[in-house]
């Protein structure tokens, strides 16, 4: 399906920086909690994500990565997610984080 550049511009990618990792028993599917920080404009956003099998939670803190931060909240069994991550998704649900090559202020827009 073909989306015109209009469509593109809706959605709003963010670079953030994980600052807080646990384990979230109450998912359905191994997952980590986490509270990622997007800078001044967007602020901290909480969220969960499925990639136990590659990372271990001391491997993302301090991590930069990429989000959606324009999606409306989600129910994921007992928190309120606020963006999604963004990864590559592989075989059996094994997912690669996307992140940017050098480190960038928090915030920034991808596009």
């Amino acid at each position: 399906m073909e989306i015109s550049w209009k469509d593109f511009e809706k959605v709003e990618m963010r670079i953030g920086t994980i600052t807080e990792v646990s384990d979230f028993p109450e998912a359905k599917n191994p997952a980590y909690k986490m509270l990622i920080d997007f800078g001044e404009d967007v602020g901290k956003r909480k969220t969960s994500a499925q990639i136990t099998k590659r990372y271990k939670k001391e491997e993302l803190l301090g991590r930069q990565i990429v989000a959606v931060v324009n999606f409306p909240k989600k129910q994921i069994a007992n928190i309120m997610s606020e963006c999604l991550v963004l990864g590559a998704v592989g075989e059996e649900n094994d997912i690669v984080l996307l992140n940017p090559d050098f480190s960038v202020e928090n915030g920034l827009r991808v596009g």
